[in-house]
């Protein structure tokens, strides 16, 4: 895939999942589905929805380092060829899961951060009540590495030192919350943009896109000037 179609694939792709849980219709209308609907690999339990975001790559079984754990809950309504445009997702809605897939923790991690179903990682995207972003990604000991992707490809072209991982995660997990529909309001998504990959000790990963003319992030946070130096510290090394 060309660079500028993988970019601008991943944006859409990022902001769908970030948005479409603030949709504010059901889908008790008649007619649905009501057109071909390309949606995001979503998954709510418990009142967090989760993504399984690296869905270019093939399905491959499930890494040795990845550990099923209890069962959490199962799916009860399949999204995909069912649901309208303007769905609000409830528990037990999945986008391509089928109806009755059990869902399962992951050993190690807690199952607000990270569950396993259809031998695919799902990880958190958005959590009702959060208000810091280390609500929503409960990863603190848990990080392995913090990288920054090629905006051609998604390749990895650089990974933040021990230090700077750590100075990074201490301030970005304490971030305020905020609606992302707010932010866009305010054109916070405007500029220059880093994707940054954040990898888990269990080889998971999820994807961050920040924007460094505002110190915007697109999960719904604004970066404070110790997360902008570290950011711009660690860019500035990539040749």
């Amino acid at each position: 895939m060309g660079g500028g179609k993988w970019m601008k694939r991943l944006i859409i792709f990022l902001f769908l999942s970030t948005f479409l849980a603030s949709c504010n219709q059901s889908n008790l209308t008649i007619g649905c589905p009501d057109g071909a609907i390309d949606w995001v690999d979503l998954l709510k339990i418990d009142d967090v929805t989760y993504q399984h975001q690296f869905e270019d790559t093939p399905d491959e079984p499930l890494s040795t380092q990845i550990e099923k754990g209890e069962p959490i809950g199962k799916v009860t309504y399949k999204m995909a060829d069912n649901a309208c445009s303007d769905h609000k997702m409830r528990n037990g809605d999945a986008a391509y899961l089928e109806k009755g897939t059990t869902v399962y923790a992951v050993r190690g991690y807690p199952s607000s951060l990270m569950v396993v179903a259809n031998d695919k990682v799902y990880v958190a995207d958005q959590k009702k009540d959060a208000k810091t972003i280390g609500d929503i990604y409960p990863i603190k000991g848990l990080v392995k590495e913090v990288h920054i992707e090629s905006t051609d490809d998604g390749s990895r072209i650089h990974t933040f030192s021990p230090e700077a991982k750590e100075k990074f995660l201490n301030e970005w997990l304490l971030l305020e919350a905020i609606d992302p529909m707010e932010m866009y309001k305010e054109d916070a998504f405007e500029g220059n943009r880093i994707f940054l990959e954040i990898e888990m000790n269990n080889g998971v990963s999820f994807r961050e896109l920040y924007w460094s003319d505002t110190n915007a992030f697109h999960r719904g946070a604004y970066g404070n000037k110790i997360i902008q130096e570290v950011i711009n510290q660690e860019t500035a090394l990539i040749k």
